[in-house]
């Protein structure tokens, strides 16, 4: 369109100049606009003088618009690229509090309570006023205090640090090699839908957390998004809390209908606690110790992975659980730390879970070299621990 007009700007203007070839005067000198260049015909210029000049002019004009058109160009491929992860940080709001701060309908506290931000927890920021950030968290929009909060450029670092980069495997069996190259000798399988925790990201390659080790993936085979807890309504709190008493109602119930088996055991591993559920669960599984690990697999005697592990030791009372150690980080309810973690807690790790016995240990099937063994429970980042009795 820029480019039209100014065409139709010269050849008005070389229409006028043809008139005054046969006898039309001008009066006065005229100029053409052309951002920046500029054309002055004075009275008794000859005529091909006049077609020179405003072809001169013509030319000008051409270079003037590939600028333009170039400049705008690149303008609208800068506007079209999307924001990095960085971009998306500043717009947080992270509650920095020793529990949580109240989300209120109105910014002062004055205001309904709507929800609960909880500390390292984070909205996305819509407005300020009188000292309240306006957020929107999971579910619940309204006002929080900002002197309970950080965003802008506090929050890009901070949220690093609290937030969980993960690599969702989108592929049936992906494989995990020892360097990011496809004649990389394979350390590892991951099945689809598992959630791995990120290290690293190169063009094309992505650093994940299996439990053989720190190895690589195909950018193609796994989404990524960085995971960070959010706001919960009064009513979500409140259907959690009666869910959570629901199910562990219904396992407790599952449990004692549940006929134990008998098994004498050899290890000399002992489950400790307070639950005698969970002491149960974890001695069962214990006497499993030194049988091999199995891709895919869910035998405790022949072999099997790790949420096919954990998902046959519940079996055996009367609880059903997924075989897949991410599904595992949503059954039964919250525990708030590993401090107070149970036997037969859940404990779920990068693309892996287990079982807590007590006394800072785990059972678990870890990998094809190790089989089933106890470990220590803070050998790798622990993500959640979930309680099912």
């Amino acid at each position: 369109m820029i480019r039209n007009s100014l065409r139709i700007t010269t050849c008005a203007l070389t229409a006028v100049l043809a008139f005054s070839a046969f006898g039309m005067r001008a009066e006065a000198a005229s100029i053409l606009p052309s951002g920046g260049v500029g054309l002055t015909i004075g009275t008794g210029t000859k005529l091909e003088t006049i077609a020179t000049e405003v072809k001169k002019a013509d030319v000008q004009i051409e270079n003037i618009v590939k600028t333009v058109d170039k400049s705008l160009l690149e303008t609208v491929a800068v506007a079209a690229q999307e924001p990095t992860e960085e971009d998306t940080f500043r717009n947080l709001v992270i509650a920095q509090v020793n529990d949580y701060i109240n989300i209120r309908s109105l910014p002062g506290e004055d205001g309904e309570v709507l929800g609960k931000l909880y500390d390292d927890s984070v909205g996305t920021y819509i407005s300020e006023e009188n000292g309240w950030y306006q957020i929107k968290s999971g579910s619940v929009t309204g006002f929080v205090k900002a002197e309970y909060c950080v965003t802008g450029e506090e929050a890009v670092e901070l949220a690093k640090e609290v937030g969980t980069r993960i690599a969702t495997v989108t592929t049936t069996t992906l494989k995990v090699r020892t360097q990011p190259s496809l004649e990389a000798s394979v350390m590892g399988l991951v099945p689809i839908e598992d959630q791995l925790v990120v290290g690293e990201e190169q063009e094309g390659w992505v650093q994940v957390d299996i439990e053989e080790g720190m190895g690589w993936v195909s950018a193609e085979y796994v989404e990524l998004h960085t995971e960070f807890r959010e706001a919960e309504s009064k009513e979500e709190e409140k259907a959690r809390l009666e869910k959570e008493a629901e199910e562990r109602r219904r396992a407790n119930a599952a449990a004692a209908a549940s006929q134990k088996k008998k098994s004498k055991t050899t290890t000399t591993y002992v489950a400790t606690g307070d639950s005698e559920m969970g002491k149960e669960v974890a001695n069962y599984a214990l006497q499993f110790v030194g049988n091999p690990y199995v891709y895919g697999g869910t035998s405790l005697t022949k072999g099997a992975d790790c949420s096919g592990f954990v998902m046959k030791v519940y079996e055996n009372f009367g609880v059903s659980l997924p075989h897949s150690s991410a599904a595992d980080r949503k059954q039964g309810y919250a525990v708030d730390g590993i401090e107070n973690a149970q036997p037969g807690d859940l404990v779920c790790y990068s693309g892996h879970v287990a079982l807590y016995i007590g006394d800072g240990q785990i059972v678990h099937a870890s990998s094809s070299k190790t089989g089933i063994i106890v470990s220590n429970v803070n050998y790798k980042k622990v993500l959640a621990v979930r309680r099912i009795f």
